[in-house]
């Protein structure tokens, strides 16, 4: 590609290369804490009643063409299963200066106790559904109007995806582990293309997220609850969350998290001195209801992007939804 001059083409590039030394290329989210589901289709159910959330990231404020996440989920325990089945179904809007990805997902989930009184349960969740690649070749300028490397007017390209996960949860800890985009694994690629020319930093790359997390008893009004998270796509540096909230008189969580990278293992194909820059941010999630959370998160660049952007803002709001032959819902705080 020759002559670009249009700064959401830059901005984009930027933000591309930024992504590549991360190596995730799946979308970044600050309050997966508040809702698993978003990574894990096994997770569906857990809160023991029917749940909807929605969420809303500016990703590198003051940077143009920086990425706009929009994403939105919704579970549905089955009734009359004794809260063993659930369905749920994901939906996703990412863009990135003249990239824009859609996609649909929908999942089923089976909760298996794990003892006599129901408190310990193993969720196996497997999902599918599409997911949707464009360009918009009106957002580029150039000198050249007729360079075959760029794309004209609005370009796409679905392709099929799949996920599956296990969630592990008792009253005071839990375990899990997801793999979203599936069906990205060598051989099969996902890559956009126009005219032979591969635009390889849209490529879905399969992922595994793997953590943690306990809650402990700080005394009658406070919790403490730490936790980990673990993502890899075998591409790159593996990343690392870690993260610590507290817990109110059951009505507000405040902590944050630290975001970084680790070689954990010598990885073929990945560049000497590749490093994924280091991310903090600050959270705060209220109940105004025991049904009803709004969240809200500021993360702090720390890598070589920080004096080109003013952080990043994410916003959330969580609904629960009781079935009719619900009992009162014990305390969840995962």
């Amino acid at each position: 590609m020759k002559n670009i001059l249009n700064k959401v083409v830059l901005i984009s590039a930027l933000a591309i290369n930024a992504q590549s030394a991360v190596a995730q290329q799946s979308v970044q989210f600050s309050q997966y804490v508040f809702n698993p589901l978003a990574l894990n289709t096994a997770y569906a159910g857990y809160r023991g009643e029917s749940y909807a959330t929605a969420m809303f990231r500016k990703q590198w404020s003051g940077l143009e063409g920086s990425p706009e996440t929009i994403s939105a989920s919704f579970e549905f325990l089955m009734p009359k299963t004794d809260e063993r089945v659930a369905w749920s179904v994901r939906m996703l809007s990412d863009k990135l200066g003249p990239q824009h990805t859609l996609s649909a997902t929908g999942g089923y989930t089976y909760r298996i106790p794990m003892n006599e009184d129901k408190t310990k349960h193993l969720a196996v969740g497997l999902g599918g559904g599409i997911t949707q690649y464009a360009v918009d070749g009106a957002a580029y300028r150039y000198i050249d109007e007729n360079d075959s490397k760029l794309p004209v007017g609005n370009t796409r390209k679905i392709v099929p995806d799949a996920n599956v996960g296990l969630y592990y949860s008792t009253p005071k800890f839990y375990i899990q582990s997801g793999v979203n985009d599936l069906l990205n694994f060598k051989g099969v690629s996902s890559s956009y293309n126009w005219n032979n020319t591969v635009f390889e930093a849209m490529e879905r790359r399969m992922h595994v997220y793997t953590g943690a997390g306990v809650v402990m008893n700080l005394g009658e009004s406070f919790k403490l609850k730490p936790s980990f998270l673990w993502k890899e796509d075998f591409k790159g540096p593996s990343s690392f969350d870690f993260n610590m909230f507290l817990l109110i008189k059951e009505v507000v969580w405040v902590g944050g998290s630290y975001r970084t990278g680790l070689e954990i293992w010598d990885k073929p194909g990945v560049m000497n001195g590749m490093q994924m820059g280091d991310a903090a941010s600050v959270m705060v999630e209220f109940f105004p209801t025991t049904r009803f959370r709004i969240g809200y998160s500021y993360d702090i660049t720390l890598g070589k992007l920080a004096p080109y952007q003013n952080g990043s803002h994410e916003i959330s709001i969580g609904v629960g939804i009781p079935n009719k032959e619900k009992r009162e819902l014990s305390p969840r705080y995962f």
